[in-house]
């Protein structure tokens, strides 16, 4: 009887080693691999975001004049939050979903939008948001650079949070990515609908002195 030959078995062996790893999320300052719901840094000056393992995050968290700065995790729903249809219109946003954060490399409150295109920046006037910010003092809580206001008016009555600023980045790609035509298309709608559905979950809310 001739010798058992184990070629194929022992080249189904390599190929089972030779297979690509599945990709996996590396810490950008230090290269560790990182878990899902890992920690995220941002750059202010140029708005630039950054993964991070627990150690790197944690060099950055309450660090001033570092060049990164920890982005929390937190979500808060506005429970009662005072915007008239005369102020939002004074804003002159080109459609109802919008987020706003207080930037410190320019030294006042920016007003972006998603679009197809990425986040739009639209100018607002600080006497507008000096407004909001008197009949609802809860935006003095907003940590600049890094928490945001984010705005939903797509449906009635909608929707007021304060959220992690890499949150409205991940609606900014959302939208790039499923938008269709020119009204965006069924596909795109639902995942904005997933995506504020997915906020509540989390979402703790305030409602506890809202109004001056």
């Amino acid at each position: 009887m001739p010798p058992a030959d184990h070629s194929d078995g022992a080249f189904s062996a390599l190929r089972r080693f030779a297979r690509p790893r599945a990709p996996v999320e590396r810490c950008d300052l230090c290269g560790l691999e990182l878990p899902a719901g890992h920690d995220h840094l941002i750059e202010p000056g140029r708005r630039e975001m950054a993964c991070a393992c627990p150690a790197c995050a944690l060099l950055f968290t309450g660090r001033a004049g570092a060049r990164y700065k920890r982005i929390p995790r937190d979500v808060a729903l506005l429970e009662g939050f005072s915007l008239t249809d005369a102020q939002w219109e004074s804003l002159r946003l080109p459609i109802s979903l919008a987020f706003f954060y207080e930037s410190t490399p320019q030294s006042r409150v920016v007003a972006c939008y998603p679009s197809p295109a990425g986040a739009t920046e639209s100018l607002l006037e600080l006497e507008t948001w000096s407004e909001l910010r008197a009949r609802n003092p809860v935006l003095a809580r907003l940590e600049p650079d890094v928490e945001a206001l984010l705005v939903n008016r797509t449906s009635a009555p909608g929707d007021h949070l304060i959220v992690p600023i890499d949150e409205c980045f991940k609606l900014v790609g959302l939208i790039r990515m499923h938008w269709k035509g020119l009204s965006g298309g069924t596909q795109v709608w639902k995942e904005i609908s997933a995506f504020f559905a997915a906020l509540h979950e989390r979402a703790r809310p305030i409602a506890e002195a809202m109004h001056a």
